[in-house]
């Protein structure tokens, strides 16, 4: 559904994108893996050339077909669950990029596979993931992702197929005659708000609108983050707080597509860090199946904004990448149950004893919840005074 000459930017773009995200420069001879849906086959080809001309050793890999994620959660015994391909791990040492192309085939064939299944193959994957997010910390790994439109997506938006297509090619500027350069620009705009955030003497947020009332503590060296490259395309800027500050009630206007099921209306209550209730209109049992995969899938790793000024997306897109990043008439504010993400700590080395005291929350999930409503978000600052950073899907600093 996007022309060659779209797929040509798609390309730079994504380029753009993990060169952005890694703190060193890419060298001749660096490993970049691509991994993709068959429907992506075209933008991998167009990578891989591009790729090789730069002298780098591209690494092609199949993402699982909706059939073989059908099979492998229905039949896989527990051995086959926490297996682990030989040679895995000495790739993820050696890899320097990853670059990731989905093109959805299915959203919901996995809406009747077992939660426990698919939560522990995601936990037998964790110290590969943990190992990456140390190298990436290191600087000598990036990693960027993107979304090429499909029937699939386009029908689960209620989209027509068009459409759909072309709002992924205004949210990644891929008509425009230098795509690489708008995402600079929109890189430096972000980079001024961040720096702003940043110089604030924040304790806590406080998110308020129709159906959030949920504070949420920033902790002790943060550092904000967003449009870093690691996502295509990606207008947010979050942090990840400290956890065990959070109290009060969210609530999720959007829905979310995970591992083949829909979750609509999630309202989630907080107490003492964690989430103590959770609902949902529709979904509502794999909701809480999936939070209780470990003990951190019940807490923040993640809270962010979007300016409604930034972002083109102004509908539901039936993809997080998407949705998370909606812009519309209200901007949205969002948190992650599960995963904090290390790139927000303002140290230079983020250790697992660091992590704990600080309160970067730590899971096998990250689940991104998404709320569109017209909203408040009030800083509580160290002198005792508040600030209003946020209102009307606008920064206000």
């Amino acid at each position: 559904m996007l022309t060659d000459g779209q797929l040509e930017n798609y390309a730079d773009v994504l380029w753009w994108g993990l060169a952005t995200a890694r703190r060193s420069r890419f060298r001749r001879g660096d490993v970049v893996q691509i991994r993709f849906h068959a429907g992506a086959l075209r933008l991998a080809e167009i990578l891989y050339r591009r790729l090789l001309q730069r002298g780098l050793h591209p690494i092609p890999r199949l993402l699982p077909t909706p059939d073989m994620e059908v099979n492998f959660y229905s039949l896989a015994a527990a051995h086959q669950l926490d297996f682990i391909p030989p040679g895995e791990e000495q790739l993820m040492r050696r890899v320097n990029g990853s670059i990731v192309l989905n093109a959805p085939e299915s959203m919901t064939h996995l809406r009747t596979a077992d939660p426990r299944k698919i939560g522990r193959a995601a936990l037998a994957a964790r110290a590969l993931k943990r190992l990456l997010e140390a190298r990436e910390g290191r600087g000598d790994y990036s990693w960027t992702l993107c979304m090429l439109p499909t029937p699939e997506l386009a029908r689960n938006a209620a989209m027509d197929e068009a459409a759909y297509a072309d709002l992924i090619a205004r949210a990644c500027f891929l008509d425009a005659e230098a795509p690489a350069a708008e995402w600079q620009r929109i890189h430096r705009t972000v980079g001024k708000i961040k720096q702003r955030l940043d110089a604030l003497r924040v304790v806590a947020f406080r998110i308020e609108s129709a159906g959030t009332d949920l504070e949420i503590a920033l902790g002790a060296h943060r550092t904000w983050a967003g449009v870093s490259g690691r996502n295509i395309p990606s207008f947010e800027i979050f942090v990840s707080p400290d956890w065990r500050g959070t109290r009060g009630v969210f609530h999720a206007d959007q829905p979310s597509y995970r591992s083949g099921n829909i979750v609509r209306g999630v309202r989630l209550e907080f107490n003492d860090g964690r989430v103590v209730r959770a609902r949902a209109e529709e979904g509502e049992a794999f909701l809480k199946r999936q939070i209780a995969i470990d003990r951190g899938a019940a807490q923040v790793g993640e809270f962010s904004l979007t300016d409604r000024r930034l972002s083109p997306i102004d509908c539901f897109m039936a993809n997080t990448l998407y949705d998370e990043n909606f812009g519309g008439v209200q901007g949205n504010a969002h948190i992650a149950l599960g995963s904090s993400y290390g790139n927000t700590y303002a140290g230079d080395r983020l250790t697992p004893a660091v992590k704990s005291a600080l309160g970067f929350n730590d899971s096998a999930l990250h689940w991104d919840f998404v709320n569109t409503e017209r909203k408040r978000v009030t800083a509580l600052m160290a002198d005792g005074s508040r600030r209003t950073v946020y209102e009307d899907g606008e920064f206000t600093i």
